[in-house]
């Protein structure tokens, strides 16, 4: 996570938009026949459309022969004619809006499954890393810019397209010198559009790390608003937040105030071309070289020609800003994902327990080592305590375990398996854990209770609960078991949320566990009898347990004195009482 420092000092770098375009085009290849259809249905559309000032200009050249010829029969047939040419384009058209916008629903949703599953396959230190309302705004607002653009950017690009160049093409028809004009403005508003394009991407890119940095601010004080309360520090946060929001919105401004300068640019040049065809088309017309019919034919239709280059310059500044979201969510697809299980990697069964660690070194960030040559012996059902200073290198130890960061020297041993030669889920279900930061999820107290174990019966959930000495509050909730628990707990104390994750640990049948500070929400009465209860449940079971409070661990079969990265002691308790080292020191500084 990013000091506060650094906040703000973030700069993207322009990406590379045609293959951040490939790859959005790659989740409509499922789709592709439904675009198929769409895109002819589009083409349709427009051919309607273009039709109609064909229609208008022999409509015009029909009632401008003199007075007295107006064939009005003809005119009403020419009027009718682009009525229904415009009736069927519009229907067409409402038909092509409605398919793109439910395949881009489809490709939204595509596209959070593929980020929620790749979440679920990257490492710990991916997480360590990136702020939640990070990683959430690219789940949600990016993923929406995307879709959104798929819905109307993409229809309106293909109509605009076809119409180009079917207006182009009866341009040419018409009169070929009038076409001359057109050709003069052309290249302008191409180039031009081309230019605005390399300056605005970069900017669209910033604009998104803006806004997803400025949620993870959001999501990180509002997790931690009880904090910001006691402290009083409400208005220094809402200072910081009004710097990171008018970042964000300064980066908003840079985007868009250049983006919304290639509309009107773009709209200067084809009116300037209008003026040369109109200028020109009265030269040719005094000449006899064209009609009126074709003259207005062609305005008609150079009005259509230009429209769309107004408005593809228009949403091209929607389609950076989708470019650029599109750019967060495939970095994060990107993202290197824990390494993968050996082949032929053994799935531990019947696991008995014995844990070793030899020579470990491991540092977080390359050059800088936060365990250095460490050994540890767990035979099978010892009880291991982990003890030390804050920062000494327990909660690293237990991450090394579970495997969710690799050593880079050493090794780990379970039942005599070096733990990269097994699968990764195989050794993770032999633990079970209890954390100081407990975690439960919105759905009945059964449910919290029985995650993790599948088809876990009540009575087995009500023993755990029992165990786990919470039973009897259950029971005082207005629906027992079934009683729904809002989203993170919310309605029920920190100190019961911990009790219901030691009964989930209870229930779990697995041959090892890890408890770091599993007590520390509880009072010192209900500790003790969560204690008793727990050394009952895990007769036979290899526990390894981090506690500040070393009164809890006394009956430990072996503790670890650790202290920057080393184990400087271990033993008994009795036996490290006697040494009158680091342990009795730390001892004493509790009981003093």
């Amino acid at each position: 996570m990013p000091g506060r420092g650094d906040r703000g000092g973030k700069k993207e770098k322009p990406r590379d938009a045609k293959g951040t375009l490939l790859r959005i085009l790659s989740y409509l290849k499922a789709y592709r026949w439904i675009m198929l259809l769409l895109t002819l249905c589009a083409f349709a559309s427009n051919v309607g459309n273009l039709l109609g000032p064909g229609f208008a200009g022999k409509a015009i050249h029909a009632a401008g022969e003199g007075a007295g010829k107006v064939d009005f029969g003809v005119v009403f047939h020419y009027g009718k004619c682009m009525l229904a040419a415009y009736i069927a384009g519009s229907l067409l058209t409402f038909f092509v809006n409605q398919g793109m916008m439910r395949v881009s629903r489809h490709v939204a949703r595509k596209m959070r499954k593929d980020v929620f599953d790749k979440l679920m396959t990257l490492p710990v230190g991916f997480f360590d890393q990136n702020q939640a309302g990070d990683i959430i705004s690219r789940v949600s607002y990016d993923i929406d810019v995307v879709a959104t653009s798929l819905s109307t950017d993409v229809v309106q690009i293909i109509i605009s397209v076809v119409t180009v160049v079917g207006s182009f093409v009866m341009m040419c028809v018409i009169s070929p010198p009038l076409v001359v004009c057109m050709l003069i403005t052309i290249p302008m508003a191409f180039f031009y559009t081309r230019y605005m394009g390399r300056r605005t991407r970069p900017r669209y890119s910033k604009r998104s790390a803006a806004y997803g940095e400025m949620n993870g601010f959001v999501e990180e004080m509002f997790t931690g608003q009880k904090t910001i309360l006691a402290y009083a520090y409400e208005d220094g946060v809402c200072e910081e937040f009004s710097k990171i929001n008018h970042q964000a919105a300064d980066a908003y401004r840079d985007a868009d105030s250049l983006g919304m300068t290639m509309g009107p640019t773009i709209g200067f040049i084809n009116n300037l071309g209008l003026s040369l065809i109109g200028l020109v088309g009265a030269v040719l017309y005094f000449w006899r070289i064209v009609d009126l019919g074709q003259i207005s034919s062609f305005v008609l239709y150079s009005r259509k020609f230009s429209g769309p280059i107004n408005e593809i310059a228009n949403i091209i500044n929607e389609i950076y800003s989708a470019l650029a979201a599109a750019e967060r969510v495939f970095r994060l697809l990107d993202e290197p994902e824990e390494v993968k299980d050996i082949p032929g990697a053994k799935v531990l069964e019947d696991v008995k327990g014995d844990v070793a660690m030899e020579h470990v070194s491991f540092g977080y960030v390359p050059g800088r080592t936060v365990l250095h040559d460490l050994d540890l012996k767990a035979g099978a059902g010892q009880t291991i305590a982990i003890v030390g200073h804050t920062g000494a290198g327990k909660s690293t130890i237990i991450n090394l375990l579970m495997r969710f960061y690799d050593v880079d020297g050493g090794a780990v041993y379970v039942d005599g398996n070096e733990i990269r030669t097994v699968t990764r889920d195989s050794l993770r279900r032999a633990y079970a854990m209890v954390l100081q930061d407990t975690w439960v999820f919105q759905g009945t107290i059964y449910d919290n209770i029985a995650y993790g174990r599948e088809n876990a019966t009540m009575e087995q959930v009500v023993a755990a609960a029992k165990a786990a000495r919470i039973h009897n509050y259950v029971m005082r909730l207005p629906e027992g078991y079934h009683t729904v628990i809002s989203e993170d707990g919310g309605n029920i104390s920190k100190g019961q949320k911990q009790l219901l994750t030691i009964a989930r640990a209870m229930l779990y049948n697995t041959h090892m566990l890890i408890l770091d500070e599993a007590t520390s929400n509880v009072d010192t009465s209900t500790e003790r009898q969560v204690q008793k209860a727990m050394r009952s449940l895990m007769a036979g079971k290899t526990c390894f347990v981090i506690a500040h409070r070393l009164s809890t661990i006394q009956n430990a079969d072996n503790i670890l004195v650790v202290d920057h990265g080393d184990v400087v002691e271990q033993g008994t308790h009795e036996e490290l009482m006697a040494l009158k080292g680091h342990y009795y020191r730390l001892y004493a500084s509790q009981f003093e």
